[in-house]
């Protein structure tokens, strides 16, 4: 660790209009973006799609890209987890996508304080919200999907629900400045989040293999201070590859752009900058002309793999160069200090308490 940190740290040339280039023209005219062209959309990755081009300022579209969600949600406030030019491919109805639009759309409020947009979409966000709560176990997880005949999969996933719970934050915040309140979603968050930090028994364990279930406690603020900087450091040597990148899967010779990205969105929250510096020189060369990057390289061999140009980890970059570099108003979004210090929600709701027992 000391030797990594040592590194000389120089600030990456991000080219992020290019990156938005990129975005804009694999989006539908209708605002939906796919992961390539003529590819697959999921409701996730095209709400981080539309992030990273409303923090390049093309606030169009990504406003037609929240509009396409708006007009393409089931009537049980999810969506369906894949489609391709139009038809569903994969009828799962899972809970983490389903609110992931309350962090899109609270980034675009950051950008932009436009709060008749936030106005418009708030049946949306309250629909997609309402319907991952709905599968919370009294244990505090979110079971992470129904499949196609409705049947709720009482699995839950610790990246998924991390990714709930920042969204649950996002939607209460929304809710707040709508004038509006939510005390089942406070409740569900303040479970959520116990749940998280003392109860992993509750997650699918076979997922720790990924980094994922390793940063996303912590970029969604569910672990914090201390704790936080502990585990990024307990497994740093398990998914970190000096040079490389970040590892998917951490028995696999495999680094991703997407998941180095988000570990430097990870790395900002915690105030970790030097860090999060080192990392994300470290994706500054992994990309095409275009602006798209790899989606991932093998290592030490430096195979490109695969090859397909995917929007979501075009749109990761431009979140982690913004977290890093400070570049616009929603650069903090994930930053725990900015939660505290703005009383974004009740302190009790989101400050960790400690967990009698870690079973």
């Amino acid at each position: 660790m000391e030797r990594l940190l040592s590194e000389s740290v120089a600030p990456s040339s991000v080219d992020i209009e290019l990156m938005a280039d990129f975005i804009a023209d694999i989006q539908k005219p209708s605002g939906e973006i796919p992961w390539s062209k003529g590819g697959r959309t999921d409701p996730w990755d095209h709400v981080e799609s539309a992030m990273g081009l409303a923090t390049a300022g093309r606030l169009n579209e990504a406003k037609k890209a929240y509009f396409w969600l708006q007009e393409t949600q089931l009537a049980d406030g999810s969506w369906w987890s894949a489609t391709r030019e139009g038809i569903p491919e994969d009828k799962t109805r899972d809970t983490n996508l389903a609110s992931y639009i309350a962090v899109g759309v609270y980034h675009y409020y950051l950008l932009t304080a436009d709060i008749c947009f936030v106005r418009g979409l708030w049946k949306t966000i309250e629909r997609g919200i309402n319907y991952a709560v709905g599968l919370q176990a009294k244990s505090g997880e979110i079971a992470w999907a129904k499949n196609s005949d409705g049947v709720i999969d009482r699995m839950a996933l610790l990246t998924g629900s991390s990714s709930v719970y920042m969204s649950l934050k996002c939607a209460i915040v929304i809710a707040s400045l709508l004038g509006k309140r939510h005390p089942d979603w406070e409740r569900a968050l303040k479970r959520l989040g116990h749940a998280i930090r003392c109860r992993p028994s509750l997650f699918n364990m076979m997922k720790s293999r990924y980094s994922m279930d390793w940063y996303y406690p912590v970029l969604c603020g569910a672990i914090q201070k201390d704790d936080a900087r502990s585990r990024i450091d307990k497994f740093w040597e398990k998914f970190v590859v000096p040079g490389w990148g970040v590892k998917c899967v951490s028995d696999s010779p495999w680094v991703t752009t997407a998941e180095g990205a988000e570990l430097v969105i990870t790395l900002a929250a915690i105030g970790e900058m030097e860090r999060a510096a080192i990392v994300f020189n470290w994706l500054s060369d992994k990309k095409y002309d275009d602006g798209s990057y790899w989606m991932g390289v093998t290592f030490p061999d430096g195979v490109i793999w695969p090859e397909e140009k995917t929007s979501w980890t075009a749109a990761a970059v431009i979140l982690a160069s913004d977290a890093l570099y400070k570049i616009t108003p929603a650069a903090d979004l994930f930053c725990h200090r900015f939660w505290d210090q703005h009383n974004k929600i009740a302190p009790e709701l989101i400050t960790p308490e400690g967990c009698a027992e870690r079973k």
